[in-house]
């Protein structure tokens, strides 16, 4: 006999037949041990044949991938993102590839990654969103998305925060806020089906190990419409909840104008929705980017989050500003130099046209029930740690 041991790769020859074992389909017949080749022993594998916990497992971001449930993972992030790109290249959508290497912030939060460099003449960071650059496309060569990494230098360790993470992000010309959570929903809804559709066993996996009631919430996501809800409407059910015991919170204190807190989106999508993602629109303006188009109240913009339990936010999007004029005040005290070519977009022959920005790990932890980010990245970067 081959000595064997955790972890050991093997050449076995043999028949594959149909099995009367139960639990199996198939089974593989050797006629010898002559037929068992050992190519690669492991002594010492410091995985042992039991089930890990999710953080040990983290400390060898070179091997998990090996365990059941991160092999799952691996499987149904593939088949998420093949039918992202299915989704949207079937309804004649482009992929675009929008550069990593940028000078301009798009969210203006100040979270960009600086790279040392003076190749460019110019400061340059790390992308935050592709979002600005598609506009360039969408308002060019019609309805495009595109679909890669994106980085945020924020400090947070939270179990839903990476320093680099992808993003899903379409511009859709000819198109206004509804339009877009119209497509929003339409993605969100087709992912999950087809990765219901092409890795059932290993959602049947999750479902045993991770989250009990999977079958459940993919079905109320595939039946059932989602909600739509406005800030305005939403803050005023949390305050009405708040006012109950203050006490369960830990922002009790919110009032017209404030971003919405996890705590609050929990409860908008857990509580007020019954567990339906929810799209929460018409946010106040002074919260919000500046390309994102002006309502008529002239105090909130055509925007939207949706929320999800468990998550809270998993996309968020909006009509963008397509006025010129408009554009400009909305810039007050940023270098209107710097964003000439993008105010150039709305000076020459612009449309009205909006987008939104999933975030791509967040939907598959959502679709997977596995409750922290960095069990579905296979190399997660987070404040502390950048391994391999």
């Amino acid at each position: 006999p081959v000595p064997l041991e955790t972890g050991s790769s093997l050449v076995v020859l043999g028949t594959l037949q149909e099995s009367s074992a139960p639990g199996q389909d198939y089974e593989l017949s050797v006629p010898s041990w002559s037929s068992v080749s050992l190519v690669g022993a492991a002594p010492g594998y410091p995985l042992a044949k039991k089930r890990h916990t999710l953080e040990y497992l983290r400390s060898l971001p070179h091997l998990r991938m090996r365990t059941n449930t991160l092999a799952s993972v691996a499987r149904a992030r593939s088949s998420a993102s093949l039918a992202v790109h299915g989704y949207f290249g079937g309804r004649g959508f482009l992929s675009v590839h929008t550069p990593l290497l940028t000078s301009s912030d798009c969210e203006g939060a100040g979270e960009v990654f600086g790279v040392d460099t003076d190749l460019f003449g110019t400061d340059v960071g790390l992308t935050v969103s592709g979002q600005l650059a598609a506009e360039v496309a969408a308002t060019s060569v019609g309805a495009c998305y595109t679909f890669g990494p994106t980085f945020r230098a924020e400090n947070s360790n939270t179990r839903k925060h990476l320093c680099e993470f992808w993003m899903v992000e379409p511009e859709i010309p000819f198109c206004d806020a509804a339009g877009a959570m119209d497509s929003c929903e339409g993605m969100v809804k087709h992912v999950v089906g087809k990765v219901w559709e092409e890795r059932g066993d290993d959602m049947r996996f999750f479902t045993k190990f991770y989250d009990k009631g999977l079958e459940e919430k993919k079905d109320m996501i595939l039946e059932k419409e989602f909600r739509r809800v406005s800030y305005t409407e939403a803050v005023e059910a949390v305050q009405e909840e708040v006012k109950k015991d203050p006490s369960k919170w830990q922002y009790p204190d919110l009032k017209w104008g404030d971003d919405l807190q996890t705590e609050h989106e929990r409860f908008i999508a857990e509580v007020l929705s019954s567990g339906v993602p929810t799209f929460v629109y018409d946010w106040p303006m002074s919260i919000k980017p500046f390309y994102m188009k002006c309502n008529p109240d002239g105090r909130t913009v055509a925007a939207f989050d949706l929320l999800v339990p468990e998550i809270g936010e998993l996309a968020g999007g909006s009509q963008r500003e397509d006025d010129y004029d408009t554009l400009i005040s909305r810039m007050e005290g940023m270098d209107l130099k710097e964003y000439e070519w993008y105010t150039d977009l709305r000076k020459y022959g612009t449309v009205p046209h909006s987008g939104y920005g999933v975030g791509f790990e967040r939907l598959v932890g959502y679709l997977t029930g596995m409750e922290n980010i960095r069990d579905v990245n296979a190399f997660p970067r987070v404040p502390g740690s950048a391994d391999l």
